[in-house]
């Protein structure tokens, strides 16, 4: 070889390796042949456990490296044990992912002591929906509009009063001058929804749209309820003549107020990752979970589980709006802990 075919094959030589450098992703790299964990905080059966493993399902051809992902539960205190596993135990190597309730971002925020974790290090993912809240009464009810319910005392169900349903229904007293009376001890939705029928209670504490579509459809299609308003992190389109509680409010601190007691409804079904987590893999992962959402053979398969993945919100979204929560002015933050833990 001469010296000048030599130097050709040396800078072709140059050139090829140059070439697969720039196309070199990491990212794909590390994932490649590995395990992602996907720690649940509930039990296996649940809507939770099929929504995760429908995700995961999908998840892996849209992440660089296809890994495997697997479902693993861990159920406790209504999400904060995981929550607490993944902000201080976990690997931070983007092995590890979580999905969790969606109170879970906010308990510090309503003072749970339990909840010894900052929402804001977590790194939100995104979920594949929003809830919207309602009140309603039975069709035979005197209650036939909100007013009606800020006039007379109105008695709704809950499990306990530190429960949702018990929380959204002082929220409601405090913001728009309803006047609930929380009856507590009814062990689920369920058993409320029979007191409701016989006339020994007006409503259950608060009822998601998404829940009322997939299980009592019969209401809806009979009439044999009246929706009194709605609140959450958006109107429902499906709902259009139905009050939205926030509109009733006009002071700052009040709208302040609402969009932190309605976080959790703006969260969804939230999927996460620990702290520290390299900025490349994380990125990765909030892009690979969107491209799962809007996935349509992913759609499919939701619709034939009756899930409900029709608002997606990005990890970006999430992680902007939770950190506005925490945000909130002092005296909005003393209140909304005041309503969630009543003496």
């Amino acid at each position: 070889m001469n010296r000048n075919s030599f130097e050709r094959a040396l800078i072709l030589i140059a050139l090829a390796a140059s070439s697969g450098s720039a196309m070199a992703d990491p990212v794909a790299d590390f994932y490649k042949g590995k395990t992602v964990t996907m720690v649940i905080s509930s039990s296996p059966g649940g809507g939770y456990d099929i929504l995760s493993r429908t995700i995961a399902r999908h998840l892996t051809k849209h992440l660089g490296g296809s890994p495997t992902v697997v479902v693993r539960h861990m159920p406790g205190a209504g999400g904060i044990v995981t929550a607490k596993f993944l902000y201080s135990s976990a690997a931070r190597d983007g092995s590890i992912i979580g999905g969790v309730q969606n109170n879970v971002p906010y308990e510090p925020l309503f003072g749970t002591k339990q909840a010894d974790y900052d929402s804001n290090k977590l790194n939100w993912l995104g979920t594949p929906s929003v809830e919207t809240g309602l009140l309603f009464s039975w069709h035979t009810s005197k209650f036939k509009t909100i007013e009606d319910v800020r006039n007379s005392e109105f008695t709704a169900g809950a499990s306990g009063q530190n429960s949702a349903p018990a929380f959204y229904s002082r929220v409601l007293n405090e913001l728009i001058g309803t006047k609930i009376k929380v009856i507590a001890g009814y062990p689920g939705q369920n058993e409320a929804y029979i007191a409701i029928e016989r006339g020994e209670l007006d409503s259950y504490g608060v009822t998601f749209w998404s829940s009322l579509t997939s299980t009592k459809q019969q209401w809806l299609r009979d009439k044999k309820i009246n929706i009194l308003v709605q609140y959450g992190p958006e109107k429902e389109a499906d709902l259009p003549d139905v009050p939205y509680a926030p509109d009733f409010v006009k002071n700052p601190d009040d709208k302040a107020l609402f969009e932190a007691a309605y976080g959790p409804l703006a969260a969804g079904r939230p999927f996460l990752m620990p702290p520290e987590v390299p900025a490349d893999r994380l990125a990765a992962m909030r892009k690979a979970f969107m491209d799962t959402f809007r996935d349509e053979a992913f759609k499919a398969d939701a619709k034939a589980a009756n899930l409900i993945v029709d608002k997606p919100r990005s990890g970006e979204e999430l992680q902007a709006q939770i950190a506005r929560a925490y945000q909130a002015p002092p005296q909005v933050i003393a209140r909304l802990r005041k309503i969630a833990n009543p003496e």
